[in-house]
């Protein structure tokens, strides 16, 4: 049993269980009844996305300076009880059942995504 770190809308992989989206917004001009069918999530849970001031400071980090400040940022928005709760959860899930969680960015290394990834094994989670 394992959590994957998944692009959304990227083809599931075999046995990765089910996909939350953990992003602020649903994919543009995409029906909710095709969210799961097309691969892009089965659970949307925007609690584990950054602000949307913090997606801003993503999207125009274009340094390396920039990016850990938002890196920073994103740590003490997840730190918060709600958040903490759901990743020491995920983290417990993660040891019994498969499932993955993900973000539309094609590059995870400058996507929340890395985050979370680091984030889950600070907290003991099977990630693959």
């Amino acid at each position: 049993m394992t959590c994957r770190i998944v692009r959304l809308g990227s083809p599931r992989l075999p046995g990765e269980g089910v996909r939350i989206g953990t992003v602020r917004r649903p994919p543009r001009g995409v029906p909710k009844e095709r969210h799961a069918a097309d691969d892009w999530y089965d659970v949307w849970y925007p609690d584990l996305a950054p602000s949307a001031e913090l997606v801003a400071h993503a999207r125009s980090a274009a340094t390396d300076a920039e990016w850990a400040a938002f890196v920073r940022d994103y740590r003490a928005e997840m730190d918060a009880a709600g958040p903490r709760r759901t990743l020491d959860l995920l983290a417990a899930l993660s040891r019994g059942a498969s499932f993955s969680v993900g973000c539309y960015c094609e590059n995870e290394a400058r996507c929340h995504r890395s985050v979370l990834r680091r984030l889950l094994e600070e907290r003991g989670a099977d990630v693959t």
